[in-house]
């Protein structure tokens, strides 16, 4: 008997200790959609909570089950970060360079702590929402009542306009979640409202570099949720999304009309040489001077500090304006490539291409629950990718906070919930 009874005790002090961890990892989850672009440094303070209860891993030892799958992306996120780290020592970098490798390290612990407590899911979706639609509120406040040019907030101009329509796009994935809870209706629409509103923040930001890849995350979205829709219904999307588009670029308050317009008088004077210092002139000539110091050493790259050695002699040899010196190559690709080499560059792409390949294995559940964790998780990767075109996202700490925390957390969430779902779901 009394056998029994410490067993029993054992038993609902580890349920209680579990309660407890979970209701802390939806608290920081709720928080890294809720705050991220509406407080200074917000995209930061959910993933230390995560971080900091990931300690209690030392003592509490879940049972985690990893699967090759866990591994892989462990793999990609330790691989990147601890080649960049060696990579810097190797060049005696100033310790600053060393911080924002360092952090896809820390979202290791992360994962596995998600991944044996995961968040509520109606907190994680809540929380984008309420993101989403303050963050689109911020941007009309900026753009039509203080009359700025282009809608930011605590980071820079390009980081909110991409992750703001990054938070809207997660949030049409979490229709398919949506379509299953009681209250559907409500949840559908409050996810529609998101989804408006970080559209709304990134248009009015005019930070075209995120627009590019939009069809690209249709693709995902239409392979996750296509079969569910009558064809009448696919057409009737399409249609509306035509008449949005041309909407917001005729209506002259959203200024998207102007930045197209400014785009191709920047390829204009770039290409008749009249002036090569536009926004867009600039970045071909960092493209020109990353694609010159690839060539000359592909596989060790410049390294950190060489980098802008390099570029200066380019200008010094009038091959590349001025202004490329004391810039990073505004591509993340061609950034890393001649930093870091061939190896800096695979490392970005499996950065990228693991998750994406692994979370696109999962579109296809038949829980629509976990098909849209799964479907906001291949939207993560394909939406830096196209970040990554026109700016070297991970060179701010939002676009690395961002993508690390919520790579693990989408990822450590959809394996919990697919291997426990009948006892995750319970309220």
């Amino acid at each position: 008997m009394h056998i029994e009874r410490q067993t029993d005790l054992s038993t609902y002090t580890a349920l209680t200790d579990m309660g407890f961890a979970r209701r802390l990892t939806s608290l920081a989850v709720f928080l890294m959609g809720a705050l991220a672009l509406v407080v200074d440094s917000g995209y930061s303070i959910g993933p230390a909570l995560l971080l900091l209860a990931s300690v209690s891993l030392l003592w509490r030892r879940p049972a985690l089950n990893l699967q090759a799958e866990d591994k892989w992306v462990l793999a990609a996120l330790a691989g990147y970060s601890l080649l960049f780290i060696i990579q810097l020592f190797l060049e005696r970098a100033d310790s600053s360079a060393f911080e924002r490798p360092s952090r896809f390290m820390f979202a290791v612990p992360v994962l596995l702590f998600v991944l044996a407590y995961p968040p509520k899911l109606s907190w994680l979706w809540s929380g984008l929402i309420i993101g989403s639609f303050f963050t689109g509120c911020w941007a009309i406040w900026q753009k039509l009542v203080l009359g700025v040019e282009r809608a930011t907030g605590y980071t820079y101009v390009i980081q909110f306009g991409n992750i703001s329509m990054l938070f809207g796009l997660f949030c049409l994935a979490g229709l398919g979640w949506a379509v299953m809870q009681p209250n559907a209706k409500r949840w559908v629409l409050l996810l529609l409202l998101g989804a408006v509103f970080g559209a709304l923040g990134s248009l009015l930001s005019g930070s075209r570099g995120g627009w590019i890849g939009l069809p690209f995350v249709f693709l995902v979205l239409y392979r996750a949720y296509g079969n569910l829709l009558s064809a009448k219904l696919r057409l009737g999307i399409i249609a509306g999304l035509l008449a949005l588009v041309a909407l917001v670029y005729f209506v002259p308050q959203t200024g998207v009309q102007a930045r197209v317009q400014h785009a191709f008088n920047d390829i204009e004077l770039y290409v008749s040489g009249e002036n090569k210092a536009t926004s867009l002139g600039a970045r071909f000539e960092m493209w020109q001077g990353a694609l010159i110091l690839i060539a000359e050493k592909p596989f060790t790259g410049w390294g950190w500090n060489g980098y802008r050695q390099g570029m200066q002699e380019l200008v010094d040899n009038g091959k590349v304006i001025p202004f490329v010196v004391n810039n990073h190559a505004h591509n993340e690709y061609l950034d890393n490539f001649a930093r870091r080499g061939i190896l800096g560059l695979l490392s970005l792409l499996a950065l990228y291409l693991v998750p994406l390949r692994l979370f696109a294995r999962h579109l296809t559940e038949p829980n629509l629950e976990l098909r849209a964790l799964a479907t906001a998780g291949a939207i993560l990767p394909v939406a830096f990718m196209d970040f990554g075109l026109s700016q070297v996202f991970f060179g701010h700490n939002s676009g690395v906070m961002v993508y690390a925390f919520w790579l693990v957390v989408l990822w450590s969430t959809l394996r919990a919930y697919e291997q426990r779902l009948p006892t995750l779901a319970q309220p």
